[in-house]
This record gives C-alpha cells, structure tokens and sequence, in this order.
C-alpha cells in the first residue's frame, strides 16, 4: 500500500488557452473572468480542481477509493450516510457524535473512500454530519501573464424555440479569448497529507491530472486549451526548506522582445519565454511534471 507524502512540495503550472473561454463568469454573462483594474485573464481554483476532479472520475471512477465526493448531481447527505452505516453508527441530525473516536472514524471513511476529500479537503457539516478536513493540496487562482482580449461573437441558429414564431432563427452571443497564458500556483502540505492520508500513489494521479485533464473536458465554448509546464520544488522535509514566494519567483514567464517591439500580441505559447532559473537552495530539488514547451505553433 502507497504511504501518504512526506515531503512538501511548491509548484508552478503554467496552461493557455487558444479561442476560447477557460472560465466564464456568470456575474458578468458568462464573459471570461477578468481582475478589472489589471485586465489580466482569471481562472478560479473551483475550475481547475473541477477539471482534477473529473480526469480522476473519468479514469479511476471505479477503482476503490477513488471515488469523488463533489460530482454532477450528487447528494452529499446520502454519502455521508454511507459513513455512518459503515461504521455502524446513527446519526444525529446536524450532530457529530460526541466520542471523539467515532467521529474520527467517520471524517477518516470519507478520506478513504472519496479522493478530493482526502486531496482538497471538505466542509461536511451538513444535515448528515462527518466534519470538516482541511486538505493537503491547494491551488491559487491562475491569472494569465498579459493583459486578455475577451472578443464577443454573434452566432445564429436555424431554429426557434417556440411554435408559431414569426422568425427563421435566433441569435446568440459567443466570447472568445485570442490567446492567454495562464499561471498558477499550488501547494502540497505534507503534515495534512498524513491525515488525510493522500499517498504517493494520489500525487502520481494529481500528476497525470495535470498532464491530461483538458483531454477529458473538452468543449466547443472553452476553445483550445494545454497545458504548457509545471515545475515542482520538492522539500526534504515536511516543514519546507523555503518560502514558496522565493521559489516561485525562479519561475518567469515574460513575452518575447521581438513581440514588444513590434507592439504584436501573443498568440502561441512560442511567443513567451518560459524560463527556470538557478535554484541554490539547501534541501530544495526541482521536479518538471508537466513540460509542453516549447512546442509548435
């Protein structure tokens, strides 16, 4: 059996997006997200973990403890019943029991059975109580490197929704980002993977995640998107041998001098220079678990 992580690990996952729209907004009708003062492109940690959550569903949704506990119409307060009657317990309503032992032994079923409980952590003090976890990876917002050009797009369709319109067609809207670079930052709590038990078999898995996780969401709306590198720094201990913040700032991402000078903008991840620079820290490695570049335009 796969032990749970020992090391912390910082990392950096870079992804684009060509024509399309990687997170819309539904405060703003579905508009790719924006920071409004900076014009920078956003994609939430909710959408990214939503896609890790989907790649596992998609190749390990029958293996044994790796099922996902936030899915398409599920019902948290059935699963957490599934808790109680497997470790023979009635549940209270709203209640956790009041043995600290067997309401440990409810939180620690959830994280065995369920792979984003154990990876991302749950709130599951529903009507049906199991707790709360705090889980060892955690992401950032991604924001992309320049500024976005969200483009609004007209598009028709050739039939109408009700009968006895006098109309042929309807029409719609379309947004699309040209081109974005995103960035984001994660972070694996090894302390916390030791209670939740997330394993090294789990990080292999948040691996491929990264690697392969927009071959299993495809979607005419969100365009091309690929990943494009992920470097990860690796502790020796569990406390951590640096700050992220220094380690993350080894990683740059900058826009090629030929392109500023001749005021173009960037439409392939060939335009960036994507670089890692010297890493002299004590009890520091670096790992690339994720390297898409440079690649063909």
């Amino acid at each position: 059996m796969s032990t749970p992580v020992q090391n912390r690990y910082d990392f950096v996952y870079l992804f684009d997006v060509t024509d399309g729209n990687p997170n819309g907004d539904p405060d703003a009708g579905n508009l790719p997200r924006i920071d409004p003062e900076t014009n920078q492109g956003l994609v939430t940690d909710v959408c990214l973990k939503r896609k890790i959550r989907n790649f596992v569903a998609a190749t390990h949704g029958e293996v044994p403890g790796q099922r996902i506990y936030i899915r398409e119409r599920g019902v948290l307060n059935a699963e957490h019943r599934e808790a109680y009657v497997a470790t023979g317990q009635k549940s209270e309503p709203k209640k956790l029991p009041k043995d600290e032992q067997k309401a440990k032994e409810l939180t620690d079923w959830m994280c065995l059975n369920f792979f984003d409980i154990r990876t991302f952590g749950a709130v599951m003090t529903t009507d049906v109580n199991c707790g709360q976890v705090r889980g060892p990876l955690q992401l950032t917002f991604a924001r992309s490197i320049d500024p976005i050009v969200s483009a609004e797009f007209a598009i028709t369709r050739c039939a109408v929704t009700k009968e006895n319109e006098e109309k042929e067609r309807e029409i719609g809207r379309k947004f699309n980002v040209p081109y974005g670079l995103y960035r984001c930052h994660g972070f694996i709590n090894a302390s916390l993977a030791e209670k939740t038990g997330f394993t090294e078999d789990d990080l292999k898995l948040v691996k491929d995640a990264l690697n392969q996780m927009f071959e299993t969401d495809r979607s005419a709306a969100r365009g091309l998107m690929a990943p494009v590198r992920c470097v990860a720094f690796r502790h020796e201990g569990k406390l951590g041998n640096a700050r992220a913040d220094e380690l993350f700032s080894r990683v740059t991402a900058k826009l090629r001098p030929e392109l500023k000078a001749e005021n173009r903008p960037a439409r392939s991840r060939a335009d960036y220079a994507i670089e890692l620079g010297a890493v002299e820290l004590p009890g520091i490695s670096v790992e690339e678990w994720v390297s898409s570049y440079p690649a063909t335009t």
